[in-house]
């Protein structure tokens, strides 16, 4: 608590405002909301020109990227009078443990950033320090809580715990409470860290906007071509190569299909590569960041929303177009089945399988393609539809999956429910923790 009464935390992510991580934004706006103080912090700058950073309602107040020599004179100090608060970290970093020399070397710059962080936070009265992803920037934070000798929080997602998750029996060991986004997650942390008290080990959901996505209705359409369309960065762990590739065996199969990927990133000039080697130029596209604007009339057109990433926590974007009433396709892996139920609420294909991913996608094409040609012949003979027959119990079929995508993510990943719950967690595991020392000093004072 500051000298007014109000609960203040930092909350620190690797980049934001960010238009992949909206729900950065959202966590600190809700906490704001409910009058707790939030010191946003971000590890690195925003992208320059990025409309979602300049239209942000949220911008950070410290930015670790940005170097400050009166912060490194004050981390120095702080390393010199409480370094003892961390020879426990860096005992784990010199002593303990299977990482390369390399990444020990990274944490030992990253204690340093910690204490960095420290000094930018040391005069602003926070109680309590929140990461979001397990990344290197909880190592700062937990680093920076260390020493103002206060307690730290972190938020795992998917890659931050399935594939790099460096250093994360000491950053979740150290925290006062760890959130995931999945109970695969919480589930995998539990296996893999069991001396952690499972009660501080809680499950939050994301979730979407949904009042202007449930009056939407996903758009049939007649067409020759069938429409894909993939969204998320350009990166390796969302394999979008996988997709390419299997795209070149959907059009050696005879099919007309035209793939849309939308997202920037690193591999962006390997996939325009594979995309000539594969002659398939006139058949994916890459659309490279997009605006929310277009983006959600992409999602409104397109046949299939597909996801071919190697870790994910609960993606957005197939919340988006589940609520939108739109067919989609993921590979059965982390927490997507929690989303995405097989044959229920969307489809799954088995991870790593081309064969898999084509062959549901060509299932799924004839399915709607069934569909959608029985439905315009209906309408324009103006006849009831045939009930038995494969044309009905696809049409059928596919409708009521769409009914129960919407469903279930209305119940689930409501993004307004979930930040209330997300609210509701973090102040009473944090504002109880902060005020008892302030009623243990009054004790002490009358004694």
């Amino acid at each position: 608590m500051n000298d007014s009464g109000m609960l203040t935390v930092a909350y620190l992510a690797n980049q934001f405002p960010s238009p992949v991580e909206p729900y950065v934004t959202d966590e600190i706006l809700e906490l704001r909301s409910r009058g707790v103080r939030v010191i946003a912090g971000s590890v690195y700058k925003a992208v320059v020109g990025d409309p979602e950073a300049a239209g942000s309602k949220c911008s950070p107040e410290i930015v670790l990227q940005t170097i400050r020599i009166r912060l490194i004179i004050g981390a120095a100090w702080l390393c010199f009078t409480k370094g003892l608060r961390v020879l426990s970290l860096l005992a784990r970093v010199l002593c303990r443990g299977t990482e390369p020399l390399t990444q020990r070397t990274k944490a030992l710059a990253h204690t340093f950033l910690g204490a960095y962080y420290a000094a930018a936070l040391r005069k602003r009265s926070v109680g309590h320090i929140h990461v979001h992803h397990g990344y290197f920037g909880s190592w700062v934070g937990m680093v920076a809580a260390k020493l103002l000798g206060i307690s730290y929080s972190v938020t795992l997602h998917g890659s931050d715990l399935l594939l790099h998750a460096r250093y994360l029996d000491t950053k979740i060991g150290e925290s006062r409470f760890c959130i995931t986004v999945s109970e695969y997650n919480r589930g995998q942390i539990l296996a893999h860290y069991p001396q952690n008290d499972p009660g501080k080990i809680v499950v939050c959901r994301l979730g979407v906007e949904l009042e202007p996505l449930l009056s939407l209705t996903a758009p049939r359409k007649l067409s020759p071509v069938f429409e894909l369309l993939s969204a998320g960065r350009l990166h390796p762990v969302k394999d979008h190569a996988f997709l390419v590739k299997a795209c070149a065996s959907l059009k050696a199969h005879g099919v007309n299909l035209r793939c849309l990927i939308a997202g920037e990133g690193p591999e962006r000039a390997h996939l325009e590569s594979l995309i000539r080697k594969l002659e398939l130029e006139e058949t994916v596209e890459l659309l490279g960041h997009l605006p929310r604007e277009r983006l959600d009339l992409l999602l409104d057109q397109t046949d299939l929303v597909v996801l071919t990433s190697r870790s994910e926590g609960i993606p957005l974007v197939l919340m988006e177009a589940m609520a939108r009433g739109k067919i989609v396709l993921a590979p059965n892996i982390t927490g997507i089945p929690e989303l995405v139920i097989d044959g229920k609420t969307g489809f799954l294909f088995e991870p790593g399988s081309e064969n898999s991913l084509v062959n549901r996608i060509l299932s799924i094409r004839t399915g709607l393609l069934a569909a959608t040609t029985e439905e315009y012949r209906r309408r324009n003979e103006g006849t009831k539809p045939h009930s038995p027959g494969m044309a009905g119990r696809a049409r059928s079929g596919f409708d009521w999956i769409r009914h129960a995508a919407r469903s279930h993510v209305m119940h689930n990943f409501n993004r307004a429910r979930n930040l209330e719950s997300f609210s509701d967690l973090f102040i009473e595991r944090v504002a109880p923790q902060i005020e008892s020392p302030t009623r243990e000093d009054l004790v002490l004072q009358q004694i």
